[in-house]
């Protein structure tokens, strides 16, 4: 398979030019529907695209951090025959699904693949041109100063821009899930879908994805009410007895869906979504 290629010249070479150029023709051949990064359904898919290069670029280097990892716990076969490193990191392993099937075999802890898949995407990224040191001065300066901090994101906003740029650091048990919730945040809300542009470390030293977001000029905050209506409608249900911020459906989970997080836009008059936690459903 051409991901197993492309983990191969990233065991053997490094991030040299030459495994650079392969990554991004992976990266174009699937912006460019000629190629599917088999980890993503088809609706899925489409939010991958709308997430940019650098975040497919930082979805693979962490599907290779996890096979790295994993190679190592799991050289025997089921039948106790040894398995080459080519099977090893096929594409089962770009789930992240593995972390919690690698755990329970005496595999790597999910704290330990979150770290392989920092490490990993932070040498990518630098090698790639996509990080960026001194952040905080760099989007004051770019995109104008900051405007709001929570616990995921920092927002920085200039008057009269059609879009905010946001640095956000992981609240997930491994980087991959972090880059698979922007995924699914374009999928199931492509009115505010986010674009990520690069990499970063912020004053305290953690890890940030810096992307942009559209910006919706807020009328007020949603009721519960209109997000239930607004979740409804994409299939999801309450996950607390109506009295929760959380949604579930058969594939995905909702979480922090509290009225903060979702705005009604004064052009359409309709809740928005600009942030939540999304995730898989295991």
């Amino acid at each position: 398979m051409r991901i197993e290629h492309i983990f191969g010249m990233i065991a053997k070479e490094g991030f040299t030019d030459i495994t650079l150029q392969e990554i991004d023709n992976y990266i174009n051949e699937i912006l460019n529907g000629t190629e599917d990064f088999h980890r993503f359904n088809l609706s899925e898919h489409a939010g991958l695209c709308t997430a940019g290069a650098p975040l497919i670029g930082a979805s693979i280097i962490a599907c290779y951090a996890t096979a790295s990892l994993t190679a190592g716990s799991n050289v025997e076969g089921s039948e106790g025959q040894c398995k080459s490193r080519a099977e090893i990191s096929s594409l089962d392993f770009c789930r992240d699904a593995v972390c919690s099937r690698s755990t329970e075999q005496g595999g790597p802890a999910n704290w330990e693949i979150d770290e392989k898949q920092e490490q990993l995407i932070e040498q990518w990224a630098k090698a790639a041109n996509l990080w960026e040191d001194n952040s905080e001065q760099f989007l004051i300066e770019e995109f104008g100063p900051m405007i709001a901090q929570g616990a995921e994101a920092k927002v920085y906003y200039k008057e009269g821009n059609t879009s905010v740029v946001k640095e956000r650091t992981s609240i997930y048990s491994t980087w991959q899930k972090a880059l698979d919730a922007i995924v699914l945040h374009n999928m199931l809300f492509p009115e505010s879908e986010m674009s990520v542009i690069g990499f970063t470390r912020d004053s305290d030293n953690l890890m940030r994805i810096v992307l942009t977001q559209p910006y919706i000029n807020c009328m007020r905050l949603a009721t519960k009410e209109e997000i239930d209506d607004m979740v409804s409608a994409k299939g999801f249900r309450d996950n607390w007895n109506g009295q929760g911020v959380n949604y579930i459906s058969d594939r995905l989970a909702l979480e922090d869906m509290h009225p903060a997080n979702v705005f009604v836009d004064v052009v359409t008059g309709k809740p928005i979504c600009i942030d939540c936690i999304v995730k898989y459903v295991k």
